[in-house]
Order: C-alpha cells, then sequence, then structure tokens
C-alpha cells in the first residue's frame, strides 16, 4: 500500500508537458498568373512581322525612308513591302499566272527578280519560283510567329517578298519554293523596259487590283 502511495505521488510530483504540436501551414508559392502564350493561328499569317535587325533602310541601295515610300506605293503595297505583310492565299494577281518568257520585278523599285522560266505550279496560294535572278534576293531569319523561317526580301529595295521553303519535295532544279506575294511583284514581258525606280505604284498596280486582302 506504501509502495503503491509513493509511486503516485511521483507521478504527480513530475508530470510529463505533453507535446506541443505546432500548426505548420505550407508557404505559399508565388501564385502570380502567367501571361498568357500567344499561339500563333492561320489569320496571324496575314498579319506584320517585326522587321529584322539586318532587314534596315541602309543596309540596300535604294535608302528612301518610309515617307518617300508611301508617296510612290499604294497602302496595300506598303503593308506588304514596307511593313511585311501578308496577301490571302489563292487572291494574287500572278497566282496561277503562267507566262512562256519575261521577267518579275519588284513592284516597290522596278528591279528584276525572278524569270518566267523560274516560276512553277505549286499549289500553295502564292506565286512559286524554284529560283531567283542571281543576286536580286536577300535571305533572312524570320521569327516573327514563334518559328524559324526565311524571309526574303529585294536586294535593292529591301521590300519584303515572302518566304522561301526548302525540301518540300517538288520536282524542281533546287528543291526550293519562292513563296512570293503578288502584291510585291511587277511581270514584264520579254523584251518591255524595266520599270524604273520610284515607279512601284504604277508597277505594282495590276498586282494591287486582284489582291483581295
Amino acid at each position: 500500500m506504501r509502495s503503491r502511495f509513493f509511486r503516485i505521488l511521483l507521478t504527480f510530483s513530475n508530470p510529463i508537458r505533453p507535446p506541443i504540436l505546432w500548426a505548420t501551414t505550407p508557404r505559399l508559392r508565388n501564385t502570380t498568373p502567367l501571361k498568357s502564350m500567344t499561339i500563333p493561328f492561320f489569320s496571324a499569317l496575314f498579319g506584320t512581322s517585326t522587321p529584322s535587325s539586318k532587314n534596315t533602310m541602309t543596309s540596300y541601295p535604294d535608302q528612301r525612308t518610309p515617307e518617300e515610300w508611301r508617296a510612290v506605293l499604294s497602302p496595300e503595297q506598303f503593308r506588304i513591302l514596307r511593313e511585311k505583310g501578308t496577301e490571302r492565299p489563292s487572291t494574287g494577281l500572278y497566282d496561277k499566272h503562267a507566262p512562256s518568257a519575261g521577267t518579275y520585278g519588284c513592284a516597290g523599285c522596278g528591279a528584276a527578280l525572278y524569270e518566267a522560266r523560274h516560276k512553277f505550279a505549286s499549289g500553295c496560294g502564292w506565286p512559286a519560283y524554284f529560283d531567283s535572278v542571281p543576286g536580286a534576293v536577300v535571305r533572312h531569319e524570320d521569327r516573327s510567329l514563334g518559328m524559324a523561317r526565311t524571309e526574303i526580301v529585294c536586294a535593292n529595295c529591301g521590300g519584303h517578298l515572302g518566304h522561301v521553303f526548302k525540301g518540300e519535295g517538288y520536282d524542281t532544279p533546287t528543291d526550293e519554293r519562292h513563296c512570293v506575294n503578288s502584291v510585291s511583284l511587277t511581270f514584264r514581258e520579254e523584251g518591255e523596259g524595266a520599270a524604273g525606280a520610284g515607279d512601284g505604284k504604277e508597277a505594282g498596280a495590276e498586282g494591287k487590283g486582284e489582291s483581295k486582302v
């Protein structure tokens, strides 16, 4: 009996403090919403691209200012040639144009770009050429739509023509397709004089007339 009494007394004289349970709250991460990503869509193809740092006015022999270009180009020509726009597929004058001879020139400055023999039927909805006049076209990397493409511009004035694609399997000597806007072009029959620099509005007028963008 005495031993039991001492055990009880010992228990109450040395109480065991119950463990403290700390309520831990997990640290919240930064939950700031992510900015929505712009997904390139088909309609974006008909807008404008951000100009390449290499494709500047001072890079080409014809160094007219935007104001000078506006004075000689129609609004649609300016949008495509100077602001890198794109006409809608299957609307351009030269999409199904198939002459036996002649030269396609820049609608801005009149420089010769493609021979009639370079053109082929690609079915893509834009004029297609497998080659160009030597030295007439300059290529630039274009990442404007979240993808790597190769832009082609007039080597004389820097006017935007379109893009070039390679390895698509067309039965052509180069396996390349220069996909060009009709609005960027003018056509001269064999033996016709070249359009002079500064005659862009007149040179590209027929291209504008059939391009319903």
